[in-house]
């Protein structure tokens, strides 16, 4: 077998369909896989997005699981963290079949162990790999048997038992699918006996994906959203990316609310409930995360970025709750998994509980201006990255840290960290500062440097 690192990532195996991915190598993955979990697990729990491939691929990825005497359990269509639901409430290990925003010509898998454990390349995608290249060996004995279970109603009714959305006050709420999976999931876990009004925008399921990219990072697709929440007078505007487990939120002027704002948000909310408890954030969140976890008695504990990286801290320190700048929450009493889903119901809670626009609630966790994700193409990431320390390594009042590449701190003027992406060539920068000026000056002398 030849080379699959270009397809194996830190977290996932993604690939373009019928040049790096097909049936027949899903397969072998399937096979591996069981080979890797099969000590600790007798059954795996199987998933799928709306895209044309992923059926087949899933049925591909059974038949390898089954080969090595294993059982699975096919949940069909469901979004990721509907499979993470079902890996936690059966403790069974699972595989989830989606690019996430990708376009329609790649697809992948996102592996975990029982109870959502994360399986990434230091947790068993290595091994995988591995037992891939080498050839999987045979099993001799007695194939696994494959079952059917909808989980979509089990998985509604566990979220609304974490966030109770029956007595707020009436909300108008309009949720851009994108044409992925939220047009499946919503409707179960928002759209029944609740006071809320849905306005729908593309939640036909399509992995064409013909209406915009589902991937509300880029600012780009959130523009029918925020058009549909002025034109309705909605109190509240959610974006899913394509495998609905990320959420944005646009307020009811149709403004973005930072993903920092809502994991601020969340944390107070969850603080309220076990006071003292740790929140992780990453290390890209607004400062103002761990300075209001701090304020509400809560203890903020600092990561590298990545799920696989919040997950093992929040094991580590048993925290309740964790939030990324890119929109991924993450929920103890969820197995410590991302859920985008009930980080929008904690939202849609503080919001109707009382009679202020979300723009006013937002304003109180939002304390600073930033320049959200840049990104450079450079060749030598390693040189331009020492450069930019060189550069600001002598200065008064700053200090400098390599958690996840390079963080500096310039006390009141801010901070930027510069990371290197895992699969690109690229440099990503973000900046915070205590005003737009700020952010621009300190902005435009870090790309100055990175970009020569």
């Amino acid at each position: 077998m030849s080379d699959l690192s270009a397809i194996v990532k830190a977290y996932d195996i993604r690939g373009v369909v019928g040049e790096q991915l097909n049936e027949d190598l899903v397969t072998d993955f399937g096979a591996a896989f069981a080979l890797l979990i099969k000590p600790d697990s007798p059954s795996v729990v199987i998933g799928h997005d709306m895209r044309e491939s992923s059926p087949g691929l899933a049925d591909a990825f059974a038949r390898g699981v089954t080969s090595q005497g294993l059982d699975v359990v096919m949940i069909g269509l469901a979004s990721t963290d509907e499979l993470y639901f079902a890996s936690g409430r059966l403790n069974m290990p699972g595989a989830m079949f989606t690019a996430s925003h990708n376009p329609a010509r790649y697809n992948g898998i996102k592996l975990c162990r029982a109870g959502a454990a994360p399986v990434g390349q230091e947790s068993g995608l290595a091994e995988i790999r591995d037992t891939v290249e080498q050839g999987v060996p045979e099993f001799a004995g007695q194939p696994g048997t494959v079952t059917e279970r909808d989980m979509l109603a089990d998985y509604a009714q566990y979220l609304r038992t974490l966030v109770d959305l029956r007595g707020i006050r009436p909300l108008k709420v309009v949720v851009d699918a994108g044409n992925g999976m939220a047009g499946h999931t919503v409707p179960a876990v928002l759209g029944q006996g609740l006071p809320i009004e849905i306005v729908q925008l593309y939640f036909e399921l399509d992995g064409s994906f013909p209406n915009h990219e589902a991937n509300p990072l880029d600012p780009a697709n959130l523009v029918d959203l925020q058009a549909k929440v002025r034109e309705v007078g909605a109190d509240v505007g959610l974006a899913f990316d394509g495998d609905a487990d990320r959420c944005f939120v646009v307020d009811g002027d149709g403004q973005p609310v930072s993903p920092s704002a809502v994991a601020a948000l969340v944390a107070v909310r969850e603080l309220a409930k076990e006071p003292g408890a740790t929140i992780i954030h990453n290390l890209i969140t607004s400062k103002a995360v761990p300075e209001i976890v701090s304020e509400h008695g809560g203890n903020p504990v600092r990561t590298r970025v990545g799920h696989s990286f919040i997950k093992e801290k929040m094991a580590e320190t048993g925290a309740i709750f964790g939030g990324e700048h890119s929109a991924h929450y993450y929920f103890r009493d969820f197995w410590r998994a991302d859920t985008g889903m009930l980080a929008a119901m904690h939202v849609l809670a503080a919001l109707g509980e009382q009679d202020r626009p979300l723009s006013e609630l937002a304003r109180r966790f939002n304390r600073y201006a930033a320049s959200g994700e840049l990104n450079s193409t450079v060749e030598d990431q390693v040189a331009r990255q020492l450069a930019v320390k060189d550069a600001f390594a002598d200065r008064s009042g700053v200090s400098i840290d390599e958690l996840d590449g390079l963080t500096v701190d310039l006390g009141e003027r801010g901070w930027f960290n510069l990371r290197a992406s895992n699969t690109e060539p690229l440099l990503r920068l973000n900046v915070e500062g205590p005003d737009d000026a700020s952010v621009k000056a300190l902005t435009d002398e870090v790309l100055s440097i990175v970009r020569g």
